[in-house]
C-alpha cells in the first residue's frame, strides 16, 4: 500500500489521538504514582518475581502460538473450504470465548471430578482422567478460551481476499498448499499477528483460570498481595506493564509494513474442495468445539439440571441482566471502534511516529488486569474536582471497558484501513467532494467486515468482564458475569449453571446477527 509521505493529518483526529492516549495511560500512569508512592522498589520486586515472571512468559508464548495455530487453522477451513455447516460451526467456534476464565477452568475441573461428566464417560472404559494442575492444563485450557481472538480477524481477513489471488498461484504451477503459504498467508499476516498479540496479552493479566489450576503467576503476586502489601502488588504491576510494552513493541517491529493486496472488488469466498481430507478436518473441528464448547457446557448444564430439578434455580433473576449484558456489550463495541478509526487512520496512512506511539499504548493496555483499570478510574473520579459525579454512572463504565478492550479493536481496525486502496481513495475524491460520502459509499463496505471483527471481540469481551464491573456499574446495574460471580462466591453453582449457559446463548445471537451475517452480506453483495 502506498505510503502517505508529506501529508499532514487534520488536527481534529491528531488531537483525538492525544486525548486517546492519555485514557489509555491513565491506568499506567496510576500504578507508577502509587508504586512510588507506596515504596515499592522495581528491582527487589523484579529480583523476587523471576520465577512467576518466568512462568508468566513462558505460559503467555506457549498459549499465544499455540491459539495462532488454531484460530487461523479454523479461520481457513471455515470460509476457504467447502467443509459442511460452515454456517453453524462459525457461530460454535467463536462461543469459549464469552466464557469467564474462571467459570471456564471450573467448568474443566467439575468435568473430571467424581461423578462429572468427563469423569463418568471415562469411567466406563476404566479410565480415570488426570488431575487438572500446573502448566499443561493452563495451557490447553487458555489455548480454548482464546484462540477465538485469532480466528476472527483471520476469518474476516479471508472474507476480504479475493480468491483470485489462489486461483492465480494454481494456474501458475503451486500446489493447494504452496498456494496457501506463498499466497494467502502472506495476506493475512497482520491479522494473525494482532490476534496473536491479543491472545498473549490476555494471558499475561489472566488470573481466574491459572489460579484455580494452581499455576503460579505473575498477576497472582498483584492479587495476593494487593491488601497485605501494596507497594509490591503495585511494583509487580508496573513489571507487568513494562512487559506487556516490550511485547508490543516486539510486535510492531516483526509486523513491520505490512502489505496487503490492493484489489477492491467485492466477491463471494471460493469454496475449495477438501476432497478425501473432509472427514478429518471435520473431525479436527469437532474436537475443538468439544473441549471448547461441549465439555464446560456439559458441566454447567449437569449444574444447571441439578438446580431446576431441585427447585433451586431462579429464572426472572437473570432476565434484567441479560438485558444490560447485551445493551452494555453492543453499546462498549460501537464506541470503541468509533474512537479507535481514526488512530489506526494516523497509523496506517500517515505513518507518524506519535501515532504509533499512542497505538502500543492502546494495545498495552489490554495487558492491565481490569482490577488495577477499575480502582484507577475510581482513583480520578473520587480525587479530581468537579468529575466526582461520573463515579458509578454508565459512562465512566463504558471507558473502563474501552481502555480494557480498545486493543481488541486496534489491530482490526488497522486491517480496515489498509482495506481500501489509497488509489481508489483517490479516484474517489475526483468523483465526490464530501469526505463523509466517500467514508459511506466508498470505505465503510471495504472496511465492514474487519470492524465488524474487531467489535465482535470487544462485545465478547465486554459481556464477561468482572472487575470493572463490579466497582464501577451504577448502583443496581447488574450483568451476566455478576450475576455468576455472585452466584459462584455463595456456592449457588445451579445458578451458575443457568447464568453461564444464559451468557453464552446470549453470545452466540450476538455475535450472529452483529459480527458473522453482517460481514457475509457485506462481501456477498
Amino acid at each position: 500500500m502506498a505510503v502517505s509521505h508529506g501529508r499532514v493529518p487534520p488536527r481534529w483526529m491528531f488531537g483525538h489521538a492525544i486525548v486517546l492516549a492519555a485514557a489509555f495511560l491513565l491506568p499506567g500512569l496510576f500504578v507508577l504514582i502509587r508504586t512510588v508512592g507506596l515504596g515499592g522498589d522495581l528491582v527487589e520486586t523484579l529480583g523476587d518475581s523471576l520465577g512467576p515472571l518466568g512462568r508468566t512468559i513462558l505460559l503467555s508464548t506457549t498459549v499465544s502460538v499455540s491459539a495462532v495455530v488454531v484460530g487461523t487453522g479454523l479461520a481457513w477451513l471455515l470460509v476457504r473450504t467447502d467443509l459442511p455447516g460452515r454456517r453453524v460451526l462459525r457461530v460454535l467456534v467463536v462461543l469459549p470465548l464469552v466464557l469467564p476464565s474462571f467459570v471456564g477452568a471450573a467448568a474443566f475441573l467439575a468435568a473430571v471430578a467424581p461423578g462429572g461428566p468427563v469423569h463418568s464417560v471415562l469411567g466406563v472404559i476404566g479410565v480415570v482422567p488426570p488431575r487438572l494442575s500446573g502448566l499443561l492444563p493452563s495451557w490447553q485450557i487458555l489455548t480454548l478460551f482464546t484462540y477465538p481472538y485469532v480466528f476472527l480477524p483471520v476469518a474476516a481477513r479471508l472474507l476480504a481476499i479475493p480468491p483470485s489471488l489462489e486461483e492465480s498461484a494454481r494456474l501458475l504451477g503451486r500446489t493447494g498448499r504452496q498456494a496457501f503459504f506463498e499466497v494467502t498467508l502472506p495476506q493475512l499476516r497482520s491479522a494473525i499477528l494482532s490476534g496473536g498479540l491479543l491472545v498473549f496479552l490476555y494471558t499475561v493479566s489472566e488470573f481466574g483460570a491459572v489460579q484455580l489450576l494452581r499455576y503460579d503467576t505473575l498477576t497472582r503476586v498483584i492479587y495476593s498481595s494487593r491488601l497485605s502489601d501494596r507497594p509490591t502488588s503495585f511494583a509487580s504491576a508496573s513489571i507487568l506493564i513494562l512487559l506487556a510494552v516490550i511485547v508490543v513493541l516486539v510486535e510492531r517491529n516483526v509486523r513491520g509494513s505490512a502489505r496487503v493486496n490492493e484489489r477492491s472488488e467485492r466477491f463471494t469466498p471460493a469454496s475449495q474442495p477438501l476432497g478425501r481430507w473432509r472427514a478429518a478436518a471435520f473431525g479436527a473441528v469437532g474436537v475443538v468445539i468439544l473441549f471448547g464448547v461441549a465439555v464446560p457446557v456439559s458441566s454447567l448444564t449437569v449444574w444447571a439440571w441439578r438446580g431446576i430439578v431441585g427447585g433451586r434455580v431462579n429464572f426472572s433473576r437473570l432476565v434484567m441482566p441479560a438485558i444490560n449484558t447485551a445493551f452494555v456489550g453492543t453499546l462498549t463495541a460501537a464506541v470503541a471502534v468509533a474512537v479507535i478509526v481514526p488512530l489506526a487512520v494516523l497509523v496506517v496512512r500517515y505513518r507518524l511516529r506519535s501515532s504509533s506511539a499512542i497505538s502500543a499504548v492502546v494495545i498495552a493496555g489490554f495487558a492491565v488486569p481490569g482490577l488495577v483499570i477499575a480502582l484507577s478510574l475510581v482513583s480520578f473520579a473520587v480525587n479530581t474536582p468537579g468529575v466526582g459525579w461520573i463515579y458509578q454512572t454508565l459512562p465512566l463504565l463504558i471507558v473502563a471497558y474501552v481502555i480494557h478492550f480498545g486493543a481488541q479493536a486496534m489491530g482490526a481496525a488497522e486491517d480496515a484501513v489498509r482495506a481500501v486502496p489509497d488509489k481508489l481513495r483517490e479516484s474517489s475524491q475526483l468523483l465526490e467532494s464530501s469526505a463523509l460520502v466517500r467514508a459511506r459509499r466508498v470505505d465503510a463496505p471495504l472496511m465492514r467486515p474487519s470492524l465488524l471483527s474487531g467489535g465482535g471481540l470487544v462485545l465478547l469481551s465486554t459481556i464477561k468482564e468482572l472487575p470493572a464491573t463490579l466497582l464501577l456499574a451504577p448502583i443496581g446495574f447488574r450483568t451476566l458475569a455478576t450475576e455468576v460471580w455472585g452466584s459462584y462466591e455463595d456456592g449457588r453453582f445451579a445458578q451458575v449453571g443457568v447464568g453461564g449457559l444464559v451468557l453464552i446463548s446470549l453470545s452466540a445471537v450476538l455475535t450472529w446477527f452483529l459480527v458473522l451475517k453482517r460481514s457475509e452480506a457485506v462481501v456477498a453483495a
